[in-house]
């Protein structure tokens, strides 16, 4: 069925599509049978495909969601009052696209490219499709450099490279996004550029973030998507997609991109709103079938390209939330499964005050140990495995259990360690001095330190690496002669002064 419409109105519609592309001609024209909750269902346009971009005489847009035999689902893309049934709707032959490029460094924008900010349209002479193809695998290249998030635990036990896809996972409110902005504001000063993108969060939440970035200074390296919680769910599906394309761009541009997608256990859901709206059947968890593609597809673009691609990579850090811990649900163990390592955080741990609140025996990464430099690797190399083992030989300790010298001492060691794993959030350390406490520690200067001083050494510790010009590639005999320049009862004395 094809409505009926103005001949002039028709021809105008035409010329606004001609902008897009050139000699575009229209072809096909339906109309609107009902629209509601951010669905829309038409009639006609019997060749159009999924992912179509369709515009509406009212000048609202949508995208092609859902195809049967009898009518077109799509999502709308634009909030009309004027919307209603018998709506015209145009075929445009156009997939959704991006404006890509640095004039984005600084700016929040909408998943379609819209400034949020209160600022002018993005000026970007290049648009990526948002849904494309990932990397082939000749173009790929092996994770060779690490990516620094400047959490002690993370950079020496769980480290991350460039072109992984590591998952940050747990419940609500134990620092998940915390980490990622970490990470964030740690990348300044090395180049690589950053994607915060915001799913379905509360306004607040939005602005809290933005200016945390600007505070520290990383809002200049980065651009934040943002499709909070009263956007369309059609915008909030697309939004990590747009997040991804932009960092796509800069990857073939050869440069380093660090994408956050906060969080895609809310895409997930956003999803399922709309498959269901389309009466798509459920399964799993009320779940359809294909949201492990979606996030698939999604995240197999993180990659780190090789030289002849211009050798550029995209480190995805996706965020998912569980409920009361439970890592075995649907949308986590899908993402688990894509993703090449996760970071679980645990709710005892945080309550205990351990944080961040990283329960390192459920917390792997695999692929990051490849890419991390040979000196933190040297030195945390048995670091994870004795820590595991202090935690079994304290839960003896409960018991009333009596252990042998050798025992207390590790359980000593260990409960030092721990101490030292904490971390402030929004206080990245550098890499110069993450070596400074391994190589201390392993030398045996903790050793006579209690737990509740460890605070005070390591403040003390960080001044004299600032102030010492040794670097990551430093020999470890430099960074023992500099840590003997204060003897450890010098360093705990000045730190509880």
């Amino acid at each position: 069925m094809t409505a009926k419409t103005n001949p002039d109105l028709l021809d105008a519609r035409a010329d606004w599509l001609r902008q897009y592309r050139p000699g575009l001609r229209i072809s096909e024209q339906g109309s609107v049978v009902s629209v509601g909750d951010g669905i829309v269902w038409i009639s006609g346009l019997p060749s159009v495909a999924m992912e179509d971009l369709l515009l509406f005489e009212d000048g609202s847009k949508a995208m092609v969601f859902d195809l049967n035999e009898e009518l077109v689902g799509a999502v709308l893309l634009h909030e009309s009052e004027q919307l209603s049934a018998g709506t015209i709707v145009f075929q445009s032959h156009l997939t959704l696209s991006m404006p890509v490029g640095d004039a984005l460094l600084g700016r929040v924008i909408g998943p379609l490219g819209q400034p949020l900010d209160g600022g002018k349209m993005p000026n970007c002479s290049t648009r990526l499709p948002m849904e494309r193809p990932s990397p082939p695998i000749v173009a790929r290249d092996f994770v060779q450099q690490p990516l620094y998030t400047g959490i002690k635990v993370i950079d020496t036990l769980i480290p991350i490279g460039k072109g992984q896809r590591q998952l940050l996972i747990g419940d609500e409110g134990l620092g998940r996004s915390s980490i990622a902005l970490d990470t964030v504001i740690n990348q300044r000063g090395k180049s690589v550029y950053c994607i915060y993108v915001l799913i379905g969060q509360k306004r607040s939440t939005v602005v809290n973030i933005i200016d945390t970035l600007r505070r520290y200074g990383a809002l200049e390296y980065t651009t934040v998507v943002v499709a909070e919680a009263t956007a369309l769910p059609g915008l909030q599906h697309l939004a990590p997609f747009a997040g991804c394309a932009i960092a796509e761009y800069w990857m073939q541009q050869g440069r380093d991109t660090l994408v956050v997608y906060d969080d895609l256990a809310t895409h997930a859901k956003t999803y399922r709103e709309l498959s269901l709206l389309l009466r798509r059947p459920p399964g799993r968890e009320a779940y359809p079938g294909d949201i492990f593609s979606v996030h698939a597809r999604l995240l197999e673009r993180a990659t780190c390209l090789n030289a002849a691609n211009g050798g550029g990579s995209m480190t995805a850090l996706p965020i998912v939330e569980t409920e009361q811990g439970e890592i075995a649900s649907y949308i986590p163990t899908n993402l688990i499964s894509i993703t090449d390592g996760q970071l679980y955080l645990e709710r005892n741990l945080f309550v205990a005050g351990s944080r961040p609140a990283i329960d390192i025996a459920k917390s792997v990464s695999r692929i990051g140990g490849n890419a991390q430099h040979h000196c933190i690797k040297t030195e945390a190399a048995r670091m994870k495995l004795d820590y595991l083992q202090f935690l079994e030989l304290e839960a003896f300790t409960r018991f009333g259990a009596r252990l042998e010298t050798s025992m207390e001492i590790a359980i000593k060691r260990g409960r030092v360690l721990r101490e030292i794993f904490k971390q402030e959030r929004l206080s990245p350390q550098t890499a110069e001095f993450q070596i400074a406490w391994l190589v201390a520690f392993n030398d045996g200067r903790f050793n006579d330190i209690e737990p509740e001083n460890v605070s005070a050494l390591l403040t003390n510790l960080q001044e004299l690496v600032s102030s010492s010009r040794l670097t990551v590639d430093s020999p470890r005999e430099q960074w023992s002669d500099l840590l003997t320049q204060l003897s450890i009862i010098q360093l705990s004395t000045q730190g509880l002064q």
